[in-house]
């Protein structure tokens, strides 16, 4: 006899306190926090929950939580109201299987039944895997560069910004460009072309070289030392320059092994000047 078919993950709001106990012991072992300074209030995700905030999870059929995101109601200084998305985390048993998608899918929903249209949030721009996920996956736009964003050193962000409700892709296909050939001696690079999209208009274009896996420069040393912190340096350089209110990332493309490539490329007339820029 055939095997039963598998039933599927699910995506859903948490909705009771033992779910919310789950969340914060998954968000604190996957990102190694010990440090109590660190861990995550369940009290706080149900009021999240509650107000205008999102906290969901991605299940298996055995009921087992092995992803998880939060986020709140935010407003900028120029008053653009948005979702933001504090954290997403996924059980590394699971990651690469398509649970990050789910949840920021689920959040999406619950973003948009708040009224939002446009989901934030933050990352490490030496996460080239992550960058890959927001703006080749999703669809998200890098729109600005912020250092020490947690007020301590190497918590520089890119801040990431994702229309919920875009049914047209400007950025579609520049997403697609191919990298030039940049390898590991260009590592915080930029390097200038021309590219073509759609139109058939030609679009200047920024490229950005960096590891694929951070955790490749601390492997050539005792420590990540000198070189880690040269490198994001380099990195810290480049992206300051290249969003500067008129240029957004729209891409972060593997070329080869050890080398990944952001792309930032104008911003359309059709997006909002960022605080303090002017329209391109």
């Amino acid at each position: 006899m055939p095997s039963a078919p598998s039933l599927p993950l699910r995506a859903e709001c948490l909705a009771d306190a033992s779910a919310y106990r789950e969340a914060a012991a998954l968000y604190a072992r996957v990102f190694g926090y010990a440090d109590p300074d660190f861990s995550l209030n369940p009290n706080l995700l149900s009021a999240l929950a509650r107000n205008g905030g999102s906290a969901v999870g991605v299940f298996t059929p055995d009921d087992e939580l092995i992803g998880f995101a939060y986020g709140f109601a935010g407003r900028d200084a120029d008053g653009r109201e948005f979702h933001y998305s504090q954290a997403a985390v996924v059980d590394p048993r699971h990651q690469g299987g398509g649970v990050g998608r789910m949840l920021k899918e689920c959040q999406r929903r619950v973003a948009l039944d708040w009224g939002h249209e446009t989901m934030r949030w933050t990352f490490d721009p030496l996460l080239a895997r992550n960058a890959h996920f927001n703006f080749s996956v999703l669809g998200a736009e890098g729109m600005s560069y912020l250092p020490d964003y947690y007020d301590r050193p190497g918590t520089d962000r890119v801040v990431v910004d994702w229309p919920l409700r875009r049914t047209a892709d400007p950025y579609a296909a520049l997403r697609a460009a191919e990298p030039p050939a940049l390898g590991h001696a260009d590592w915080g690079r930029v390097v200038t072309s021309t590219l073509a999209s759609a139109d058939g208009a030609p679009h200047p274009a920024a490229w950005l070289a960096v590891p694929t896996d951070v955790t490749g420069v601390a492997g050539r040393q005792d420590e990540e030392g000198a070189a880690g912190d040269a490198l994001r340096g380099h990195v810290r350089a480049a992206l300051t320059a290249l969003l500067d209110g008129e240029r957004v990332l729209v891409a972060c493309r593997r070329i080869d092994a050890g080398t990944a490539a952001y792309l930032a490329v104008p911003r359309r007339a059709t997006m909002p000047p960022r605080e303090g820029t002017k329209a391109s």
